[in-house]
């Protein structure tokens, strides 16, 4: 089984579990700066347009996780865990008016991690 490029905390899942309740079907797109810095948005499933300089880095409690492949040239060695802080964020993020805003802690992949990653997928392996 291969290493996962990104996972959840366990107070990001029950915060997923309450937006999906609310708004059904997810999506996660990894923001690349400017005035929602670098955080995690999370959108309806389909609400953003994915290009095709996006990636998906893997699924979190059945949402996919996207980025575009330029940033993820710079995380590429790194192993991403989305957690979550009270406080709002600058976003359009579907948990800002809970209160709440995803992050992202980072470390890098260990040598034996690092040797079987989970693979990047494209718009076209999902058939949404």
């Amino acid at each position: 089984m291969s290493n996962p490029r990104i996972i959840a905390t366990e107070k990001a899942k029950e915060l997923i579990a309450t937006l999906k309740k609310d708004h059904g079907d997810l999506m996660f797109h990894q923001s690349g700066g400017c005035c929602d810095g670098s955080q995690p948005m999370c959108f309806q499933k389909g609400e953003f347009y994915l290009g095709s300089s996006d990636v998906c880095l893997g699924v979190i409690e059945s949402c996919q996780f996207w980025m575009s492949k330029d940033q993820f040239e710079y995380l590429k060695h790194t192993h991403l865990t989305m957690d979550v802080v009270v406080g709002r964020g600058s976003s359009f993020s579907l948990e800002i008016p809970y209160g709440f805003r995803f992050v992202i802690q980072s470390r890098l992949f260990t040598e034996s991690e690092s040797v079987d990653l989970e693979p990047l997928r494209t718009k076209e392996d999902f058939n949404d």
